[in-house]
């Protein structure tokens, strides 16, 4: 009788200090700005916006909106093709999501730009809310380029991406 209250209680403690929801996932979901520092040439503290969807435990992003406001010049205008996943887990206790940001990536003409960071956030509706509040993503970037245009040279940096009022 005592195994089954220790576990009892084992079970309970966990549930409180974290899960991975679906719901949690699609509340992060919306607009993000993203300003990044460092970087070289016309890759130089580069930034964008962008409007997505997360999708499952997984976090598969789906991209509906994306723009440049600076580096331009690496990516054809309209010839980006943004992917990536956002793995989120909340706790139960607090409200608090953490998670990861995994490659979320921008192609074009030969050019790569990279973002991975952490994800932190609250969920005040519990894990079945429907948005996640004060979303913040702290990381790293880098830049993969083919020099063309001229200076679409290999750099990279630190960003911050945050999460606009909806």
């Amino acid at each position: 009788m005592k195994a089954v209250a220790i576990l009892l209680v084992a079970a309970i403690m966990l549930n409180g200090c974290g899960s991975s929801s679906t719901a949690t996932q699609t509340a992060a979901g919306g607009l993000w700005s993203a300003t990044m520092i460092g970087g070289a040439g016309p890759v130089s503290d580069p930034s964008f916006a962008t409007q997505f969807t997360v999708s499952g435990v997984g976090g598969t992003l789906t991209i509906s909106s994306f723009q440049f406001y600076t580096a331009e010049a690496c990516f054809p205008v309209n010839g980006e093709t943004p992917s990536g996943t956002m793995a989120l887990s909340f706790n139960t206790t607090t409200y608090q999501v953490t998670g990861t940001l995994n490659a979320f990536t921008v192609q074009s003409g030969g050019n790569t730009l990279t973002l991975t960071g952490n994800v932190t956030g609250t969920e005040p509706g519990g894990p079945n809310g429907t948005t996640l509040t004060g979303g913040v993503i702290t990381g790293t970037w880098t830049f993969t380029g083919s020099g063309t245009p001229t200076g679409c040279n290999d750099t990279s940096g630190s960003f911050t991406m945050t999460q606009s009022a909806t």
